[in-house]
């Protein structure tokens, strides 16, 4: 089945008792496993089935199945958040003394994760630098190579498939974020990585009423970060918040078409306007990714990042849309637009933000689903603002 189809069918099955046609929300935190030796056999692992909510839930379980059959992995596990789903995959895979090589710029809550918390764990952490250097930078106690497609904020594209090869080569997991694209943009799997990772909360969800997090790969490591990561730490997705997933899931190729055409129109008018110093958007032929962009997505994403001449500039642009709102996340329906400097990326040292290019003057938009012209209109009437200030006074 081609995705659009997959994204309303897969992990769809009506209710076998009372035919409800809509996946139920199975609101309950334990099952009746009915013997004392079926109970054994449940928790010895002999026998698959519903225990307790913090391991399994039927309405979750729905979702991590459709989510699955969209990215083409073995199996997927939900979780409470990105950030659930990042540390028990990390808990199951790591011990003190492994080495985690990432390609920079990551999430601030990810990266201020593997700088902060791993390391307080004896775990080495280590930015790549680029593609080219992977190959000196991976170490005999490297266990991950991680990153993002796009990079958040500055949208970087990487070669997927460079990187899984390097690292496959070594021996080495490669684990992609693949929250920006989605499985209806860019498939990672397909490309040579081992683990798909998503920020559910954002495009999967798809209304900003949710947090969920979720893993997608081979079924006998899903099974493992289920076992450890999930059941130890029990950053466990709600059944409520799984029925949103799935709801979300359903539309989702229509919206990423949306927020993809908006976003195109939105990178090509700012690439002309005489306030705006640089953008950032792979779908332009500017962009320094633009062809692996074209080669590993279907189309470039709904996010745009642009950079003005300060950072009172980006405040007065940002305080002045109506249309879009400021605040952090990306993916609703609605416009959003952020400083991640001061936001999302603040509590990473002022030195390796400026490295990464998260400087005081990029502001991120995430277009939604809006028609593509009023939001050019909000853009020129708060850039306008941009330019009258420099006017002097």
């Amino acid at each position: 089945m081609k995705i659009r189809t997959r994204a309303v069918h897969a992990g769809h099955h009506p209710d076998p008792v009372t035919g409800a046609h809509v996946v139920p929300i199975y609101s309950t935190s334990t099952f009746a496993y009915g013997s004392f030796a079926r109970g054994e056999r449940l928790f010895a692992g002999e026998e698959s089935g519903y225990i307790y909510g913090r391991i399994g839930n039927p309405t979750v379980r729905a979702f991590e199945e459709k989510l699955a059959s969209l990215e083409g992995a073995e199996d997927a596990v939900a979780f409470a958040s990105g950030m659930a789903a990042i540390s028990a995959l990390c808990t199951t895979l790591l011990a003190p003394g492994d080495e985690v090589v990432y390609l920079a710029p990551l999430y601030g809550g990810t990266e201020g994760y593997f700088l902060e918390t791993l390391s307080k764990f004896g775990v080495r952490v280590t930015d790549a630098g680029s593609v080219e250097n992977l190959p000196k930078v991976i170490s005999p106690f490297t266990k991950l190579v991680y990153l993002e497609t796009p990079t958040n904020p500055t949208l970087r594209i990487y070669d997927l498939s460079a990187v899984a090869q390097v690292a496959r080569s070594r021996g080495v997991l490669t684990v992609v974020d693949n929250t920006f694209a989605t499985p209806y943009l860019t498939r990672p799997l397909e490309h040579g990585v081992d683990v798909v990772l998503h920020s559910a909360t954002k495009y999967l969800g798809g209304h900003g009423d949710c947090l969920a997090g979720v893993l997608a790969g081979p079924k006998e490591l899903m099974e493992a970060v289920r076992a450890e990561g999930l059941r130890h730490i029990g950053g466990t997705l709600g059944a409520f918040e799984g029925y949103l997933m799935l709801r979300g899931l359903k539309t989702l190729p229509l919206r990423m078409e949306a927020h993809c055409a908006g976003a195109a129109k939105v990178a090509e008018f700012l690439s002309k306007h005489p306030a705006v110093r640089r953008v950032y958007y792979p779908g332009l032929p500017s962009h320094p990714g633009h062809a692996v962009a074209r080669r590993q997505m279907r189309a470039f994403g709904g996010l745009v990042s642009l950079e003005l001449e300060s950072k009172q500039a980006a405040a007065l642009f940002l305080d002045s849309l109506k249309l879009f709102t400021q605040a952090v996340s990306l993916g609703d329906v609605e416009s959003l637009a952020t400083h991640p400097a001061s936001t999302t990326h603040q509590l990473l040292p002022p030195e390796i933000r400026q490295a990464h290019g998260v400087t005081d003057t990029l502001v991120r938009l995430s277009v939604g689903i809006e028609d593509p012209d009023d939001l050019l209109a909000d853009l020129e009437q708060a850039l306008a603002k941009v330019l009258q200030s420099r006017v002097p006074r």
